[in-house]
């Protein structure tokens, strides 16, 4: 039988859990950045259009915001108030080591007070510690945007949930091999970690809003992006990709897709986008498909594996 994957979010509760009590008690997620209109009218199915009508509105409230920060406050708005349908499960941190799971049951609401934008859920029983998690799955709840989409790890979830394993079986040739995913995500962390020290860090820096990292795993309309990064002139968005193993030439089209979200949606007057892959060996498909694009450069990343007595 094959596996089919669950709808399951993590969303903060404000930072050092401010928000939690008030979400527990009164049976309710919610979102705001500042956003004080009514928005049920403009819950279109295509997020873009969401953002188009309120990333300016955002920018209004938080002058200085950039489109990158502003778009991202939109995303999670959207996202909890359209793009997560009724019976989605969403983890929210009760304190720095613990979730509590609840299940949407409402449609969006608008509230006079803050949180302005709600759902209505029904908590359950469990109470889930970092160290019922996967190592892979804690990395990916460390991650600082506030709405995060970790359906990825739904059958983890249900075991945790159920009490009981789930068996999962798929016929879909195109997705990893945990052992990949692991490899793939352990180099994001790694080279989130020690981006200061590596050679894309002395150009750049990891998108950072209001303190917190907000570029490790951005959204898109395509996907998320491994990193998105600034330089510190402030004239040009990096995105970064991150593969395993050798990289050949589908991968230019995935950047490319990136690219051009980050340069409909993100980009500042004056401002340009370059991309940069990283993989542990490239082949001659990449090769040729590089060399026709000035904007998109690949780095090679080395394993060095020791051991110690």
């Amino acid at each position: 039988m094959k596996y089919k994957e669950k709808k399951i979010s993590r969303l903060r509760t404000g930072r050092n859990q401010e928000w939690f009590q008030r979400f527990y008690d009164g049976n309710y997620i919610g979102s705001d950045f500042g956003l004080a209109n009514d928005v049920s009218g403009d819950l279109s199915d295509n997020w873009r259009d969401f953002n188009k009508k309120y990333v300016d509105v955002i920018i209004d409230i938080h002058p200085g915001k950039s489109r990158v920060g502003a778009g991202l406050n939109c995303g999670v708005i959207w996202t909890l108030a359209k793009g997560l349908p009724k019976g989605a499960i969403v983890l929210c941190p009760s304190d720095d080591h613990t979730f509590m799971a609840c299940r949407i049951t409402s449609d969006y609401y608008f509230a006079s007070e803050k949180p302005h934008h709600r759902r209505e859920v029904e908590w359950l029983d469990t109470s889930i510690t970092k160290d019922d998690l996967s190592q892979e799955m804690r990395n990916s709840l460390n991650a600082q945007n506030t709405l995060i989409d970790i359906s990825k790890y739904s059958s983890e979830i249900d075991e945790i949930l159920s009490g009981g394993p789930q068996k999962i079986t798929t016929t879909d040739s195109t997705i990893m091999e945990p052992s990949e995913f692991v490899l793939e995500k352990h180099l994001e962390d790694f080279l989130v970690k020690n981006w200061s020290s590596t050679s894309l860090g002395v150009d750049y820096e990891i998108y950072m809003e209001d303190g917190d990292m907000v570029g490790q795993q951005y959204p898109s309309d395509t996907g998320p992006i491994d990193i998105l990064a600034i330089s510190k002139d402030k004239k040009t968005i990096l995105v970064v990709e991150l593969k395993k193993g050798r990289v050949s030439d589908n991968v230019v089209g995935q950047i490319q897709r990136y690219m051009g979200f980050v340069q409909d949606e993100l980009l500042e007057p004056g401002q340009n986008v370059k991309g940069v892959i990283i993989g542990f060996e490239d082949d001659i498909k990449l090769q040729r498909a590089l060399s026709v694009t000035s904007s998109i450069d690949f780095y090679k990343y080395k394993v060095d594996f020791k051991l110690y007595q």
